[in-house]
């Protein structure tokens, strides 16, 4: 027999490559579509924010992450205008005792963003990827 040399390992600094796990992605893609209920504790903005962190944060951990996420922040800022836009409208026409309906208007929307989270959360916990409708894509 000959002696030959043991293997020698061919990265060893590197740390050990961890497989993405889908039960984890799919769970914070869940916790992605509800932090828009961060609007409760800051108006206007929190809706975007939560989200945007922890997509930021977890965009290279997962593809399926970084799409949920961008959905995810479309949605919210697509929200934001909409309800701004109501509200400022409605505003505007007080005056003319016709902005009263612009204020329905933005409750309607407000009750569909709700339904619209939970609907997505839900259906990413299924595992499916969820498209919010009346969406303006702007992160690609």
């Amino acid at each position: 027999m000959e002696n030959t040399p043991p293997p020698v390992p061919s990265a060893p600094n590197q740390p050990p490559s961890v497989p993405p796990n889908p039960s984890t992605d799919n769970s914070l893609a869940v916790v992605m579509h509800l932090l828009g209920f961060a609007w409760f504790v800051f108006p206007f903005y929190g809706n975007i924010l939560a989200p945007l962190v922890l997509w930021l944060i977890k965009r290279g951990a997962s593809p399926f992450l970084d799409r949920v996420g961008k959905e995810v922040l479309n949605f919210q800022i697509s929200f934001s205008i909409y309800i701004s836009v109501a509200i400022a409208v409605g505003t505007v026409l007080l005056i003319f005792l016709i902005g009263i309906l612009f204020y329905f208007v933005a409750a309607a929307i407000w009750v569909a963003w709700v339904v619209l989270m939970i609907i997505g959360a839900v259906k990413t916990s299924n595992g499916e990827e969820y498209k919010y409708p009346f969406t303006i894509r702007l992160l690609q």
